[in-house]
C-alpha cells in the first residue's frame, strides 16, 4: 500500500526529537569537522555566482537588474534540491544499519538528510537577504516575502520525492547516479536560474511548466525581487508535480525499499 510507510512513521513516538537528532548528526558530519564549518554551505553558491556573473553579465550582457541577487536566489534553491536528491541516492545502502537493526522508519532517515540540507539553505537564505538589502541599490523587502514559505515547502516536497525515487532505483540499478548527474545538468540549463524569464519563454516555450524546478525559482523571484504575487498557475502546477512524484516515491520505497536490505 502506498501510504503504509507514512502510517508506520506516524505510529512512532518522539518523531520530532529523532528527526532533530538525526538532522544534527548529518549536519555535523557534513560541516562540523571542517575549519570553516557552515560557511562551506555558502562557498559553492558564491563561487558559482562569480563564474556565472562573468559569463552572463560581463560577457553576454543579459542586462538583468540586480543580477547577483537574481543568481544568488536561484542557485541556493537549486543547490538545495540537487544536494537533497543527489546526496540521498545511496542512502538505503549507506544507512542500512539504521533501518535494519533499529525500529527507525526509513522516512525519518530521508527527512534527517533533507533537514540537514535545510540548515545550510537557511544560512544561505539569510546571507542572500543581507546582501540584497545592504549591497543592491534601490531594493527593499515587501510583505510578499512571506509567500516564500509555501514555495520552499514545495521545494522540500519535491526534493523528498526525488530522494525516494532515486535511492530506490539505486537498489536495482547503480547506474542511476551517473544518469541523474546528466539529467540534473540538463534541468539546470533549461531552467530560469541563469536566464531572463522573458528570453527563456521566448526561446523555449512551455519549459517553465516542463521543468518542475522552474516554478519554484520563478515564483521565489517574484515574491522577493519583484515584490509580486506568485504566478498561481505555476504555483499550483509545482505542487501538483511534487504530489505526483511523491506518490511514486512512496510507492517505490514501500515496494522496492522494503527489500533493500536483501538486495544490497
Amino acid at each position: 500500500m502506498i501510504f503504509s510507510v507514512i502510517k508506520d512513521w506516524l505510529k512512532g513516538s518522539n518523531k520530532l526529537e529523532r528527526f532533530w537528532l538525526l538532522a544534527k548528526i548529518e549536519y555535523k558530519l557534513r560541516y562540523y569537522e571542517n575549519t570553516l564549518g557552515l560557511l562551506w554551505a555558502l562557498v559553492k553558491p558564491v563561487s558559482e555566482i562569480v563564474i556565472y556573473y562573468i559569463a552572463f553579465e560581463l560577457i553576454m550582457k543579459q542586462g538583468v537588474p540586480n543580477f547577483v541577487s537574481f543568481l544568488f536566489l536561484g542557485l541556493i534553491l537549486w543547490n538545495f534540491f540537487l544536494e537533497s536528491s543527489t546526496g540521498t541516492i545511496q542512502l538505503l545502502a549507506t544507512k542500512k544499519y539504521l533501518y535494519e537493526y533499529t525500529n527507525m522508519n526509513k522516512i525519518e532517515i530521508y527527512l534527517s538528510v533533507i533537514g540537514s540540507n535545510l540548515i545550510g539553505f537557511g544560512f544561505n537564505f539569510i546571507m542572500f537577504i543581507l546582501y540584497y538589502i545592504i549591497f543592491e541599490t534601490g531594493t527593499y523587502i515587501s510583505w510578499h516575502i512571506i509567500l516564500i514559505l509555501p514555495i520552499v515547502f514545495n521545494l522540500i516536497l519535491f526534493s523528498l520525492a526525488f530522494s525516494l525515487i532515486l535511492s530506490t532505483i539505486y537498489v536495482l540499478a547503480k547506474d542511476i547516479q551517473q544518469i541523474w548527474n546528466i539529467l540534473a545538468g540538463l534541468g539546470f540549463w533549461i531552467s530560469p536560474i541563469l536566464f531572463k524569464l522573458e528570453v527563456l519563454r521566448e526561446r523555449l516555450p512551455g519549459v517553465d511548466f516542463i521543468n518542475p524546478i522552474s516554478s519554484i525559482v520563478i515564483n521565489a523571484r517574484h515574491v522577493i525581487l519583484n515584490h509580486q504575487l506568485p504566478e498561481w498557475d505555476l504555483f499550483l502546477w509545482g505542487f501538483a508535480y511534487s504530489g505526483f512524484f511523491l506518490l511514486i516515491g512512496f510507492y517505490m520505497l514501500n515496494n522496492i525499499g522494503a527489500r533493500a536490505a536483501e538486495k544490497l
